[in-house]
């Protein structure tokens, strides 16, 4: 699909780097940006220290609002000069509540990108990257620290094990997909026979990517007792790969999100820039 419309989410105490890269990747696809300033509340204070404490909490929103209007203020200065479209919008949720209100705001628009900033660390990264990939529908990009993100590349790793979540990451990349020079279709100790991966594993998709102009190899690895994300992500690197495209699996239990193993494995050490659907 087309990429029309990037969000960034931005913190209170982050630089402006994520920003910038994400306004190049708008610039790189004419794409709108939207960035959302977001700092988490703390829960109001309950129980017997309630009222003690209340003052202190008080005064703590206060101070963080402050902080929230002055990073929206800067952001929307920073933007003012680009050769882009773009809008700034900020939201106060309270932590529980955070990747909800984040992926709430994503679904209007195409992706959300996730860059070296955000990843750094923090509950900020994982409410967004939940609220993305659980509560928008649509795409994310994750780029680390070092790597060059863009929509434009011309080799791209598709991690492909038949799964819907894999189809979905597939459609979304479709444009990039089609317009890439080189498209690896990468399958780690793939299963044959019907319910699995056919009869000869990665051939359908290949076909279905060939179709939409794009030019597929397909390459069945084995594991060889390795794990699956640490294969894959040696695999992009000897290919050159500029882009990883996979589909993110985990659940949802008691609104704490529980990632799959290889989802987990390749969002602590995103050395390439990988976009991910669920």
């Amino acid at each position: 699909m087309a990429f029309k419309t990037i969000l960034t989410v931005t913190g209170t105490h982050r630089g402006d780097n994520d920003i910038k890269l994400a306004a190049s990747l708008c610039a790189e696809v004419d794409a709108h940006l939207s960035v959302l300033a977001v700092t988490l509340a703390a829960p109001p204070p309950i129980g017997d220290y309630a009222a003690p404490m209340s003052d202190a909490w008080m005064e703590e929103r206060r101070a963080d609002l402050e902080r929230l209007d002055t990073r929206t203020a800067e952001v929307t200065r920073l933007l003012a000069s680009a050769a882009i479209s773009a809008d700034v919008s900020n939201a106060y949720p309270e932590m529980a509540w955070a990747d909800e209100i984040i992926g709430r705001r994503a679904r209007y628009a195409d992706l959300t990108f996730v860059g070296p900033d955000l990843l750094s660390g923090g509950t900020l990264r994982d409410k967004t990257i939940e609220g993305a990939l659980f509560s928008s529908g649509k795409p994310m990009l994750l780029s680390s620290e070092g790597s060059k993100p863009t929509l434009r590349p011309r080799k791209v790793m598709v991690a492909w094990d038949s799964r819907i979540e894999a189809s979905r990451a597939v459609r979304e990349a479709i444009d990039i997909l089609r317009a890439a020079d080189d498209v690896h279709l990468v399958l780690v100790d793939p299963l044959e026979g019907e319910g699995r991966q056919g009869d000869e594993p990665g051939a359908d998709v290949a076909t279905y990517l060939a179709r939409h102009g794009a030019k597929v190899t397909v390459d069945r690895l084995p594991s060889s007792g390795q794990k699956v994300a640490d294969v894959l992500k040696r695999h992009a690197s000897d290919m050159s790969a500029e882009l990883i495209v996979m589909g993110a699996y985990g659940h949802s239990r008691l609104r704490e999100k529980i990632f799959g193993g290889v989802t987990k494995s390749i969002l602590e050490d995103v050395s390439i820039p990988v976009l991910m659907a669920r």
